[in-house]
């Protein structure tokens, strides 16, 4: 009898051990698989950094080649002056040998050594106009490309501190459905779907609203940036009435809304913001997964330093 119960007694310890056991694997492979996830997505979003920020410095390599290629040029137009001043100081000299020859010479020669010297005189007159009129020209176009190089110094400087300005301002939201980067000289505000909106729905929710007046108020401090809020949706029809019927004025009703937002501080001027719907015709990820059409339910605000100045200057070039 006793064996029996040391036996019972052997068993139903087996089995309370291997429950607790499995119920604390079961807890651990559940956190691993969400911590796969989180770095998951956080290769992707460094992924696409990384593409971003190479192609910014293809394009910034673009310009500064071009900018080179013209002050090549420009200094083959200078060496092509000083070979003509240097000509130009050779001419003079002869001519001044001339002018001794004339000294010297008897009547019918000075006559003859004077009218041509005097159409020589005018020639070197008229060469001596142009080649200040070239030298002035060379002059304004080399002052007009420093100025150029050092605008675009100004303007991609002033994009990299709005886009640290602004990450700085939502370091509670990066990474919780809203990212911040650089992209053809503009800082994007990219805001999922999740953060902003229930499914469906255009009315802000708490979370996004505190997201947009911490935007708002660095948008306050920056009245020369113009801003551009773009409604993105996935690839699933929408089938609507009234207000929304489709896909279209979804993403115009959620850009619209969060432009209402932004206006909510009375320091940025109306007339700095655009409302676009872009419905879902640029997506992020064009594949029909889940992950991928979430990806593409977004708001994303576009910031960009005013270039008045900049595209003045690259006109005039």
């Amino acid at each position: 009898m006793k064996r029996i119960n040391l036996f019972l007694v052997l068993i139903a310890s087996a089995l309370m051990f291997s429950c607790v056991s499995s119920k604390k694997f079961n807890e651990m492979e559940g956190r691993l698989m969400g911590e796969n996830r989180q770095l998951r997505q956080e290769v992707m979003n460094l992924n696409t950094r990384n593409n971003e920020l190479s192609a910014s410095e293809e394009r910034l390599r673009s310009m500064n080649d071009e900018l080179n290629q013209k002050i090549g040029a420009l200094a083959y137009e200078q060496e092509l002056l000083t070979r003509a001043r240097q000509s130009l100081e050779r001419d003079k000299a002869n001519l001044e040998a001339q002018i001794e020859a004339v000294r010297k010479g008897t009547s019918s020669e000075i006559e003859n050594l004077l009218a041509e010297l005097q159409r020589a005189r005018g020639d070197l007159n008229q060469r001596e106009d142009k080649l200040r009129e070239a030298e002035k020209i060379l002059q304004e176009r080399n002052a007009r490309l420093i100025e150029l190089q050092e605008a675009l110094r100004q303007k991609e400087e002033a994009v990299n501190r709005l886009r640290q300005t602004v990450t700085n301002a939502l370091t509670g939201f990066t990474n919780n459905g809203l990212t911040v980067f650089e992209k053809n000289g503009k800082v994007y505000v990219s805001l999922e779907e999740q953060l902003l909106f229930k499914s469906g729905q255009w009315e802000v929710d708490p979370r996004g609203q505190q997201a947009l007046r911490d935007l708002a108020a660095v948008l306050a401090q920056n009245p020369d940036i113009n801003v551009m809020v773009e409604g993105h949706t996935d690839d699933v029809p929408m089938r609507g009435a009234n207000q929304v019927r489709d896909n279209w004025d979804l993403s115009v009703m959620r850009a619209t809304a969060v432009t209402k937002v932004l206006l909510q501080n009375k320091q940025i001027s109306p007339e700095r913001i655009i409302a676009a719907g872009r419905s879902e015709y640029l997506p992020l990820d064009p594949g029909k997964t889940p992950e991928a059409r979430r990806k593409n339910r977004r708001t994303e605000i576009i910031l960009t330093p005013k270039l008045d100045e900049l595209l003045r200057l690259m006109e005039g070039n």
